[in-house]
């Protein structure tokens, strides 16, 4: 039997048949023997938590008129990475496409230009009209903004009206009435479109978020206050299991453990690894982990100093290596190089993963199914030389 690695699972495992399947299917990738640690007995009472969440139509609501001002700063974040446009100032995928749709020579519908309706005319009223509305203001995806250019051109040059409607477009006469009251018209039509395929949207995500990563965070922060009040006993089940194995494993500094550990398993393998007592550890391999924010936030104490603000927190030589893995939509995953410094003047290794489409927006276990996972296993568990300032982020 070859070294056994020992896998030490995170939050709301409460299966030690399917916690055990998946690192046997595990195994069969890295090559090596991996042996799990299960603890999810001891964690949070999770059974009933969905009372605690409040009904799915909470919150939602049902026209852009009753949308406070904090929905609407978070409409604008989800739509835009950037700030939103200046009140007065049209974006310039609208702007452009109501040029164009004004151009006759793009356009075949359009009357004799005798009376077709000047582009810079019908952008001023436009420009003038844009800041009233509740959600075409907030976006600045350029598909949108050039779908309701395009919609605005139309209905100005599709519209009957009189033979002399657009007198007074004429030169430098200013907009008429009824020019201004049909874009007027347009806009918040459009407007009201938009908002109702973003209440869709925006409605679908809080029912997402609420009962998809609710149950996840809710059971992620309930093994959480678990483990701060039953910390010994937990660390206690993961002696046991080890010493079942080998009872002198981890005790001495010539049997150290190699570990692998998700999410709040990280924590406990750095606690112990750190601990007055430690736990003697080869190499440790986490991912989706905190042990460097709740450091952070929280000194973890037994050999670890609190982090002061200008150098890294040094790690025990009960902690040789240690390899880093974090998905950018995991929420629950933290750097650690910027936090710890390994005792021989190394740094932990920080490895972004790539983001797995089909994993949806709950990623903080889909590193099990990842094949970057099993290589990473397989690179963390072998001695090898780094270069003391090297990080990897």
């Amino acid at each position: 039997m070859d070294e056994p690695v020992f896998v030490i699972h995170g939050v709301g495992n409460r299966d030690p048949q399917a916690f055990t399947a998946t690192v046997e299917a595990l195994q069969a990738t890295v090559g090596r023997t991996l042996v799990p640690v299960y603890w999810g007995d001891l964690g949070a009472d999770d059974r009933y938590i969905d009372l605690a969440l409040p009904p799915r139509s909470a919150g939602l609501r049902d026209t852009p008129e009753t949308v406070d001002a904090p929905s609407k700063m978070l409409l604008a974040a989800l739509l835009s990475e950037t700030e939103g446009p200046v009140p007065g100032d049209l974006p310039a995928p609208l702007r452009d496409a109501v040029r164009h749709g004004l151009d006759p020579s793009h356009n075949s519908g359009l009357r004799d230009g005798r009376n077709t309706p000047v582009a810079d005319q019908v952008l001023a009223t436009l420009a003038e009209e844009w800041p009233t509305t509740h959600w075409l203001s907030l976006a600045d995806d350029p598909s949108l903004l050039s779908e309701t250019g395009k919609a605005i051109a139309h209905a100005v040059t599709e519209t009957q009206e009189p033979e002399d409607s657009w007198a007074g477009l004429r030169g430098a006469a200013p907009v008429d009435g009824s020019l201004r009251s049909l874009i007027r018209r347009r806009l918040a039509d459009l407007d009201r479109v938009a908002g109702a395929a973003m209440g869709v949207v925006v409605g679908r995500m809080n029912h997402s978020l609420r009962h998809r990563l609710g149950p996840g965070a809710t059971r992620f922060l309930g093994d959480v206050l678990v483990y701060q009040r039953h910390r010994e006993q937990i660390h206690a089940r993961v002696w046991e299991q080890i010493a079942a194995v080998d009872p002198e494993l981890g005790r001495h500094p010539d049997h150290p453990v190699p570990l692998v550990a998700h999410s709040l398993g990280g924590v406990i393998a750095v606690d112990m690894a750190t601990a007055q007592e430690p736990l003697w550890t080869s190499s440790l391999l986490t991912f989706g982990s905190q042990p460097a924010y709740f450091h952070l936030c929280d000194p973890r104490g037994g050999q670890l100093s609190p982090y002061t603000g200008h150098e890294p927190v040094v790690l025990p030589n009960s902690l040789a290596r240690w390899t880093n893995l974090w998905q950018p939509l995991d929420v629950l995953g933290f750097a650690a190089s910027h936090v710890f410094r390994l005792a021989d003047g190394t740094y932990p290794v920080d490895i972004p993963l790539p983001h797995t489409a089909t994993a949806g927006l709950w990623t903080h276990s889909a590193y099990w199914n990842l094949p970057e996972l099993a290589s990473a296993i397989s690179d963390a568990m072998h001695h090898q030389h780094r270069d003391p300032d090297k990080r990897q982020l």
